[in-house]
């Protein structure tokens, strides 16, 4: 028999150095593909489930894993003449008991003894999602904006609670109020139980024989309210602002989920941000770039002045600090970065065009270093 076994990694199709989440969605995926609900009256499908959840079981406990990974199977099966517990089998055939629970936690109670939620426990609401687009300078120095939310709120005629007005949810007779209803059946490794929401009560497990006229029984009505959303100074396109509690109202006394509002910024015209930063080009005369001048230069505070030194090269950039972007729900700012080009003229008459000839001609290569550097690397 010990010969049969099938290595407990092989199994589950994981290498030996798998993690523990790795292992746990190597199980879940083979679990689902053998249960016997989904492949009925197949044998083989029967032994590879049964297979999967003894591997599972052993490699998803730290001290059997442990105990496996040095002594192999002798490790954690007794029927190796280990004597460390029992394995997956118990004296009546495979045993489903702990499996309920974690087929409960990844598929939501659907097979076995799943373990069972009181379906009348608080439950948080669900968070509405939305998204606002703003200006570069709204997103840099931050803004309030209105947003509107369609949302259910508690029933304020029934208070939640569903049922008119003097009366109140009975328990339900078939489920006892668990909101499940288990099914056993005898297969040929032993007893099998699934577990599915009560049809009765449709899994709520209780009754509400008056229903609230105003809420149909659901404890909520829907509501559309204007919310004042402050957006943060610094912000990025495509972050996520939270407001809590402006979610949807929750269930049974549960506490509302939350408003997620994400934030689309429009590109500027003049402006471009790497983080903090804020990136812009700004033509210059030829006159400029040899002379220097004072430049006038678009920040997102306004305008400031600038002075340009002689000599000043095509592509250079210079700095203009704490003109940026700030940092968000932080101090301090980024600088600003601007490039300056040199536009050439155009559409020049032959006035202009003589006397650049000879302002040229004046000036000649001595005073071209970038020009005499590549000439000199290109005769090498």
């Amino acid at each position: 028999m010990a010969a049969e076994k099938r290595d407990y990694y092989e199994v589950l199709g994981v290498d030996k150095s798998a993690s523990e989440d790795e292992i746990k969605r190597a199980y879940k995926k083979m679990a689902r593909k053998y249960h016997p609900d989904l492949n009925p009256d197949n044998k083989e499908a029967e032994e590879k489930f049964k297979e999967v959840n003894e591997a599972y079981e052993v490699l998803s406990d730290s001290d059997k894993k442990a105990r496996y990974d040095q002594f192999g199977f002798a490790g954690v099966d007794p029927n190796y003449g280990a004597g460390a517990g029992g394995g997956a089998y118990g004296a009546g055939g495979f045993d489903f008991g702990d499996l309920g629970d974690i087929f409960g936690s990844f598929f939501g109670g659907g097979f076995g003894s799943a373990q069972r939620r009181n379906p009348n426990a608080p439950q948080r609401g669900e968070s509405i999602r939305l998204s606002v687009t703003i200006s570069f300078e709204e997103a840099a120095f931050g803004c309030e904006k209105e947003v509107s939310v369609d949302r259910y709120e508690t029933c304020a005629v029934c208070h939640g609670s569903g049922c008119a007005d003097g009366t109140s949810p009975e328990v339900c007779p078939d489920c006892h109020g668990s909101g499940q209803v288990q099914v056993r059946r005898q297969t040929p490794m032993g007893v099998f139980a699934t577990t599915s929401p009560c049809g009765r009560c449709g899994g709520k497990g209780r009754i509400i024989k008056t229903p609230c006229t105003a809420c149909r029984g659901s404890g909520l009505e829907r509501k559309r309210r204007t919310i004042q959303a402050k957006i943060p100074a610094g912000i990025d396109n495509g972050q996520t602002i939270s407001i809590r509690g402006q979610g949807h109202a929750g269930k049974n006394g549960g506490p509302s989920g939350d408003l997620l509002i994400t934030i689309t910024v429009r590109p500027h015209e003049l402006f471009r941000r790497e983080g903090t930063s804020v990136l812009c080009e700004a033509p210059i005369t030829f006159a400029q770039a040899v002379l220097g001048a004072e430049l006038e230069i678009p920040t997102i505070d306004g305008k400031v002045k600038y002075d340009l030194p002689e000599g000043t090269q095509s592509g250079t950039t210079f700095r203009l600090k704490g003109k940026g972007i700030p940092e968000l729900n932080g101090r301090g700012r980024g600088d600003q970065y601007v490039t300056v080009y040199i536009e050439t003229p155009r559409n020049l008459n032959r006035e202009q065009k003589e006397a650049l000839k000879k302002f040229a001609e004046s000036v000649g290569d001595n005073n071209y270093e970038e020009r005499k550097k590549f000439f000199k690397k290109f005769k090498k």
